[in-house]
Formats: C-alpha cells, sequence, structure tokens
C-alpha cells in the first residue's frame, strides 16, 4: 500500500481535480484505490457524486484520544469500480482547533493510516486530496505519506511558488520525523499550448527538476471544469475527451514510474 499525498499550498491549480481524476483513474486501470477526502470544503466527495455524512469524515478518527475508532468504519464506495473513498465535512476545520495542543498532532493521521495498512487492506493505493493551506490537516498528510505529487498551473510566478512547496516537504520530513517522505512528481496543468507563458512554464520547471517532472501534461479543459460540478469524474463525464486521456496518460506513467522504482 502507496500513500500519495496531492499537495499544493496555492489554491486553483487543479489539486482536487487531479486527486479525483487520478485515484478514477488508477481505479479504471484496475487498481485498488482508497480516496481521502482531507479537506474541509469536500470538493473531491462532491466531484465524485458522493454526498458528504455527517461523522463520516476523518474528524472523528483524528480526534480520538482513545484510538476506538478506525479508519476503515470511514471508508464508502464511490459510483466507480474499486475507487473507495473517506468524505470530508466541515467539522474537519475543527481539528486544527482540538489539535493545537496534542503533543502527536503532527502524526495523528500517520498512525490510523499504519493501522489500518497493518490490518491487511485490499488497497495498492491511497490518495490524498489536502486542503490549499499549510495546517494541521495538510502536515499531517505529509507526515503520513510515502510520497507528494504537486499539481503546477502553468502560470506566472509557478517557479517561486514551486521553490516553497519543496522547503514545505523538506520541513515536515525535519518536524515529522518522515525521513522516507520523496517527492513523486511535479505535475503540469492548466496547459495552454497557444501561450508563450505556459510553454515557458513548462521548460522552466523541467529544467530545474528534470525527472521529477511527469512527461504527461494536463491542458485547460472546459470539460475538465465543468465535470466536479456533475458529480463524476472526468472519465465518465466526457470519456473520450483529452482531459480523459490526459489523466489516463498520467494514471499509466505513474504506474510504469511505480515499476521503475
Amino acid at each position: 500500500m502507496k500513500i500519495i499525498a496531492i499537495a499544493n499550498q496555492k489554491g486553483g491549480v487543479g489539486k482536487t481535480t487531479t486527486a479525483v481524476n487520478l485515484a478514477a483513474c488508477l481505479a479504471e486501470a484496475g487498481r485498488n484505490v482508497l480516496l481521502i477526502d482531507l479537506d474541509p470544503q469536500a470538493n473531491a466527495s462532491s466531484a465524485l457524486g458522493v454526498e458528504a455524512t455527517e461523522g463520516r469524515s476523518l474528524h472523528a478518527v483524528l480526534t480520538d484520544e482513545a484510538g476506538s475508532l478506525s479508519l476503515a468504519e470511514q471508508i464508502q464506495p464511490t459510483p466507480i469500480e474499486r475507487l473507495h473513498i473517506v468524505t470530508a465535512e466541515l467539522d474537519l476545520a475543527g481539528c486544527e482547533i482540538q489539535l493545537a495542543a496534542d503533543a502527536n498532532r503532527l502524526v495523528r493521521l500517520r498512525h490510523v493510516l499504519d493501522h489500518y495498512r497493518a490490518s491487511g487492506p485490499a488497497v495498492e493505493f491511497v490518495v490524498i486530496d489536502c486542503p490549499p493551506s499549510l495546517g494541521v490537516l495538510m502536515t499531517n498528510a505529509l507526515a503520513a505519506a510515502d510520497s507528494v505529487l504537486v499539481p503546477l498551473q502553468c502560470e506566472y510566478l509557478a517557479l517561486e511558488g514551486l521553490a516553497k512547496i519543496l522547503e514545505m516537504i523538506e520541513r515536515i520530513k525535519q518536524v515529522s520525523g518522515n525521513t522516507a517522505l520523496e517527492l513523486e512528481g511535479i505535475v503540469l496543468t492548466m496547459y495552454d499550448s497557444r501561450t508563450n507563458l505556459s510553454q515557458q512554464v513548462v521548460s522552466d520547471v523541467r529544467d530545474h527538476l528534470g525527472q521529477k517532472v511527469f512527461d504527461t501534461i494536463i491542458p485547460r479543459s472546459i470539460r475538465l471544469s465543468e465535470s466536479p460540478g456533475h458529480g463524476k469524474p472526468i472519465i465518465v463525464y466526457d470519456p473520450v475527451g483529452v482531459g480523459a486521456e490526459s489523466y489516463r496518460q498520467l494514471a499509466r506513467e505513474f504506474l510504469q514510474r511505480q515499476r521503475q522504482n
């Protein structure tokens, strides 16, 4: 079981879109996947057509002092075969306050996932959709993850934002003790081939990080933007469109990299 955090402290970069559609495409490819929606806004949950249910987020598990609640109890099916989800709800935001004084607040999710891994679940990948802010929830995700996948929008100041993300990963490795955490890769999103800016960002990021940048680039797509509002991943909403093929290609490249490691 590999745990991948989809993270970027900047909003609007295609983070949830990438988490939902990569998870769906991995499931379509025959892999058993668990998507954890760790953003109190619950956008990943609604993008899969799964309603946030009171008490079914990770809030109760993360704040459970007795350790009597398990991740398995919170898992729900999705309309996509082999893809399950732990939905989010607004009460997740309360973790910031409730865990503030807890000495183990950074590793709560790690302990929960370690227990889940030890129970022998038939899940190959756990994909965590992180909130777009460096708080208790994102730091918990990074402290628990095996790797971080960073969606990066092809826009001005992308490299400046990327430097902050890489610095954040190194800081989390030090303070949480998760020294094995590695950068899974950078996924370039919202690419517009008609603009010089998009092309320049791709060139600059590849120059700086080389093989850590996925070959697959996710283009701007109206269909991709529409699909969350219909509660469907892009492979269901527009299965033969450019967005669906891009995320299928990303999933294939991701799996190929797993075989090489």
